[in-house]
């Protein structure tokens, strides 16, 4: 697929939005220790990603849309921290496959790619403690329980409840970035779209 000047014009933008957006709101989060902190930035970020679809109706851009974030969040660590620019990474090809596999864009596939997203934040520790850092599928899951079970107040012998709860509030932020990014898109793109017709 080929982008012209503006695609990658818009392209910038978003991704630029959604990098922004990491490094000031996300960094928040981060320093209160909210819980959800990751869902919430996830919803946030790929709502931006699918809003900026909606002007770049080409099969990529919600991906390097999350390119551009990345490479944002990147250079403003001074170094390679090689969680976050995964987790942007995989969200942003994640919901670039929901939304492409479904053919035309829809609320649906917008929907199914904030879910997407929203879920690799709870286990993405899968891939990279588990498989890249060597301690294994038990192992990174038991962390991930542990870690939801404090998080939600939780003890730790009910671990497929906690991760069942973590599912179900991930997929709730999923549908709720979907649902922003068509009804936003769609407002922002035929406002748009307007305003060059009566020019």
């Amino acid at each position: 697929m080929r982008f012209t000047v503006r695609d990658l014009v818009y392209i910038g933008v978003f991704g630029a939005l959604w990098g922004v957006l990491e490094l000031s709101f996300g960094a928040l989060l981060h320093m209160f220790n909210l819980p959800f902190t990751g869902g919430i930035m996830v919803a946030l970020g790929i709502s931006i990603a699918l809003i900026g679809r909606m002007f770049v109706p080409k099969t990529g851009s919600i991906f390097l849309i999350g390119v551009v974030a990345a490479l944002l969040k990147l250079l403003s660590m001074g170094g390679v921290v090689i969680n976050p620019l995964i987790g942007i990474l995989i969200e942003s090809a994640l919901a670039e496959l929901a939304v492409s596999a479904l053919g035309r864009p829809s609320r649906i596939s917008y929907m199914l790619a904030g879910i997407l997203a929203a879920l690799w934040t709870v286990f993405q520790p899968v891939l990279t403690m588990g498989i890249m850092g060597g301690a294994g599928l038990v192992a990174a899951l038991t962390f991930i329980a542990e870690r939801g079970a404090k998080t939600l107040g939780a003890g730790t012998d009910v671990i497929v409840t906690v991760l069942a709860i973590l599912i179900a509030i991930h997929a709730l932020f999923g549908i709720v970035a979907g649902i922003l990014g068509w009804e936003v898109g769609r407002t922002v793109h035929t406002r748009r779209t307007q305003l060059q017709g009566a020019e």
